[in-house]
This record gives C-alpha cells, sequence and structure tokens, in this order.
C-alpha cells in the first residue's frame, strides 16, 4: 500500500499551529511567578501594655487579651465622624477635590496602558494604499509613455509568545494598573483624613479664639476695676499695671487666631477644590462624638486593608514580571507575516488580474549584544529588589504608625480628663480669690494670678481634645478604613441617592 507523502511530516499549518499553541499554553512564562515576600508579623500591634509594662521592673509580662477581628477599618468613614456638616464637606471634597481628580486619571492612564499591552496578544493588522506615476528610458529602447499604477496591500503580523514575553509585559501593566487603582483609594483616604483633620483644627481654633474673648472681656473689668480703684486712691499703681499687661497679652492672642482661622479656611476650601472663602461649621469642638473603644484588629490583615501597602505589592509583581521579560529576551522572536492585495494601471483590475499575495514566519535571535540583555536583567532584578525592599519598609511602617496612633489615642484620653480637673480647679480658684477679694481677705493680684493660670490651662485643654480627634482620624487611615469601599461607594448612601435622583427623573 502506497503512503500518502503528506503523512511523512506535518504541515505548514500543523506547525503553525503547534507554534501558536505552544505560545499560548499557560504557566509556560519564562522567569520567576510571584509570590509574596515572608512578613514578620507581631501577633497583636503593641498598645498601651507595652510601655505600660517595660515601666515596671521585674514585673510579670501582662496577659494580652486576644485580638479582635472586627476592626475601626470596617466601617465607613460616616459611620466614624457623627457630624453632619463635616459630612457634607467631604462629600464635596470627594466630589470636586483636585487630588481625587488627578487619581482618577492616573487610573484611566493606566487602564489605557494595559490594554497597549493586551493588544500585543493578537495579530496586528493594517493596511496602505498608493498611487504613483512614471516612465521608463534607456540608451537602446525608445522613451515609454506614463504608466499609472495603482496599490492596495492588507499586511498582517503577529509575534508568537512562545516564551511568555508578551505575557509578562501583560502582567506588568495590569499590576501597574491595579497600583494606580490603590493608588486612587489611597488618596479617597488621605483626603477624608485630611479634610476631618483640618475641620478638628478649625473647631479648636474657633474654640480658643472663644477663650481668649473671654478671657479679655475679664480682664478689661478687672482692669476697669483697678483704675476706678487707683484713682480713688484705694488700689496700687502695682495691680494696675499687672492688669493692663495681662489684658494686652490676651488681646494680642485675638488678631493672631482669626489670621490662623482665616488660613484654615482657605486650606479646607484648597482641599474642597474651591476658592478660598468662609467655612460652614457644625458641631463645637468639645462636642464632637468619640468612640468609647477603638479595636484595632489583627496585624495581618493591614496587609489587606491598607492601599498603600496593595499599592506597594501590585509595584512589587509587576516588577517581578519585568525580570521574566528581560528572560524572555534573551530566547528568539518568532513571527507570522502575511499580505494580501494587487498592484495594477487600473483600480478595477487591483483584486481581478493584479492580486498578490505572501506569507511567512520570521525568527530572530540574539546573538551578540554586549551584554545588553545580561545588563537588562540585571537591572530588572535590582529593582525588584527595590521594589521588595519597599514593600518591606511600607509593611514594617505600618504597623508602627498603627501601633503609635493607638497609644496615643488611648493615653489621650487620660491626659484630656486630668487637664479638664486642672481647668475646673482654676475656675473654683478664680471664684474663691473673688470671694475672698470682695471679703477683703486678700489683694486683688491673688484673682489677676487665678485668671492669669486660668486661660492656658483651657487652651492646653482645647488643645488635647483636637489631639484626640486628629489622632482618631490617624488611627482610622493608619488601618485602611474604608477598605470594604470601591468606586463611588465612597460617597455617602445620601449623596448618592441625591445624585441619581435628578437622573432617575430625565
Amino acid at each position: 500500500m502506497r503512503k500518502d507523502p503528506s503523512m511523512k511530516r506535518p504541515t505548514t499549518f500543523a506547525i503553525v499551529a503547534a507554534l501558536v499553541v505552544g505560545g499560548l499554553l499557560p504557566g509556560c512564562a519564562a522567569g520567576p511567578n510571584y509570590k509574596r515576600p515572608p512578613i514578620t508579623a507581631p501577633e497583636q500591634i503593641r498598645g498601651l501594655e507595652g510601655p505600660a509594662a517595660a515601666l515596671q521592673p521585674g514585673a510579670a509580662p501582662p496577659q494580652a487579651a486576644p485580638p479582635e477581628a472586627g476592626s475601626l477599618a470596617d466601617r465607613a468613614w460616616w459611620e466614624i465622624f457623627q457630624e453632619d456638616n463635616l459630612k457634607a464637606l467631604i462629600d464635596e471634597a470627594l466630589r470636586n477635590g483636585y487630588d481625587v481628580r488627578l487619581a482618577a486619571w492616573r487610573v484611566e492612564e493606566a487602564r489605557a496602558n494595559a490594554g497597549i499591552a493586551r493588544s500585543e496578544f493578537f495579530p496586528q493588522i493594517q493596511a496602505d494604499g498608493g498611487w504613483t506615476r512614471g516612465r521608463q528610458s534607456g540608451f537602446a529602447s525608445p522613451v515609454t509613455t506614463p504608466v499609472n499604477l495603482y496599490d492596495v496591500n492588507l499586511g498582517l503580523t503577529w509575534e508568537i509568545d512562545l516564551w511568555g514575553r508578551i505575557r509578562r509585559l501583560n502582567e506588568a501593566a495590569l499590576s501597574r494598573y491595579l497600583a494606580t487603582e490603590e493608588a486612587r483609594r489611597g488618596v479617597l483616604l488621605s483626603l477624608v483624613s485630611d479634610v476631618a483633620t483640618a475641620y478638628f483644627r478649625l473647631r479648636e481654633l474657633d474654640l480658643q479664639l472663644e477663650i481668649a474673648r473671654r478671657t479679655t472681656t475679664a480682664f478689661q473689668e478687672t482692669h476697669a476695676l483697678f483704675s476706678r480703684r487707683f484713682e480713688a486712691g484705694a488700689a496700687s499703681a502695682l495691680e494696675t499695671s499687672s492688669a493692663a499687661a495681662s489684658l494686652a497679652t490676651t488681646s494680642a492672642t485675638i488678631p493672631d487666631l482669626e489670621r490662623q482661622i482665616e488660613a484654615q479656611e482657605n486650606l479646607l476650601g484648597f482641599l474642597l477644590g474651591r476658592n478660598p472663602g468662609a467655612i460652614s461649621r457644625g458641631a463645637g469642638l468639645n462636642d464632637q462624638i468619640l468612640p468609647p473603644d477603638v479595636p484595632a484588629g489583627l496585624p495581618s490583615e493591614l496587609l489587606e486593608r491598607r492601599p498603600d501597602l496593595r499599592q506597594a505589592e501590585q509595584e512589587l509583581v509587576a516588577a517581578n514580571a519585568d525580570v521574566g521579560v528581560t528572560v524572555a529576551d534573551f530566547f528568539p522572536t518568532i513571527s507570522l507575516t502575511g499580505a494580501f492585495g494587487g498592484v495594477a494601471p487600473q483600480v478595477s483590475n487591483l483584486f481581478g488580474q493584479g492580486r498578490t499575495w505572501s506569507a511567512g514566519g520570521g525568527f530572530l535571535t540574539p546573538l551578540f549584544q554586549g551584554r545588553r540583555l545580561k545588563n537588562q536583567h540585571r537591572a530588572a532584578i535590582a529593582r525588584w529588589e527595590q521594589a521588595k525592599t519597599q514593600y518591606e519598609q511600607s509593611v514594617t511602617n505600618a504597623f508602627s504608625e498603627v501601633s503609635t496612633a493607638l497609644v496615643a489615642y488611648q493615653t489621650l484620653a487620660d491626659v484630656e480628663k486630668e487637664q479638664a480637673r486642672a481647668v475646673d480647679s482654676y475656675r473654683e480658684a478664680v471664684r474663691l480669690s473673688n470671694s475672698r477679694y470682695l471679703g477683703g481677705l486678700s489683694d486683688y493680684l491673688e484673682v489677676l494670678q487665678a485668671q492669669q493660670q486660668l486661660f492656658p490651662a483651657e487652651n492646653s485643654l482645647a488643645q488635647t481634645r483636637f489631639d484626640r480627634l486628629a489622632t482618631l482620624v490617624q488611627l482610622y487611615k493608619a488601618l485602611g478604613g474604608g477598605w470594604k469601599l470601591s468606586g463611588q461607594d465612597w460617597s455617602r448612601p445620601e449623596t448618592r441617592a441625591a445624585a441619581a435622583a435628578p437622573a432617575a427623573l430625565r
């Protein structure tokens, strides 16, 4: 029996199909596959018990309660900040803030770059056409008449991704896109935190201005009383001069506080994406609600919650894929080409008698590059090591930030409690000194001294109240607050419903 000659060797189609299938097989990409670097996470984020235990030499280590699975970061920002005016300001910032808009366009750029990388998977088809007019002449032949030539071609090129170079390029581009998306989430979280902190700072300045004006009024009454008594010969010049000095010192703080308030309003306006102007107020500083307890959650969950850590890991994935690209560059590049078209003196004959076609394959392999490929590979490995170090640095810094904010939030509650007691004591001292003065048991310098001590104590209490609120914001940010939110979910449900209502009516 005679064998078919076609059975002796694979056909051209079979060879091409084998190359295509081999190039598209999963898991064959050159270079290392990504694995998250090992991170030594603490069993529990260091809290108040750490420093306290260190102050007691010889004391047995405290038995720490198991960390809670829940976290402050599980809650949306509008569940943390219970002030309607502040919520409205944050909503406005999320809509109009410059950083938010920049981050959104960076995401669009990265998404487009990922699409560019993905296009390498597909054949590249292009068309071209042309028209020429010319003639030939020579010494041995007569001059010919001019001839028109029309040509049109449809070309195809396709790189067979046999070594996974294109897959690694696509992996790197996709990871960078995901990194910009995480960076956008980080911008949203930072903007929420910045607006809240700036607003609380504004309310602190408002409270300090109120304290300064109230204290100035008290000193004005004291100075007026001393002036009348001095004119009547019942008070000394020392008392009058001391009262005048205290009045001037306190009065000088008022314009400075007004200046700081203007600057803080301008800062808030910038965060909101508006021109400088007044900022509406809501509840006072002392009326802001603080959560009774702040669960930090498990330390290992920070790797999934914080957008900066997720961004750093995606950058590490991209750097790992870049290493694979440089490995694939050592291997040959195989490509398929094809063309179909026509050349004819008449347009009507382009696809008739003037048809042309071609098909082929290409094989390009590096032989001598002056160590360029090797150095490209070394540079990619160095970039991967840098990304790995930055990732580890970000993780360690995240644990540090959470621990610092947690300790500060816990201790500032005690600080505020003690400072409130000090303010109450100074107020009682002012009341008692006034009673003693009116009863003739002391001079008014005692009253003046009590008033002078009350003013800085009230300012310190306002500062501590702000520090507690600012630390809550910092802790919420350090834990990756609102990590379950994505996209438009960063706006409050009420805001989203109000924005969707006009569209539904159209």
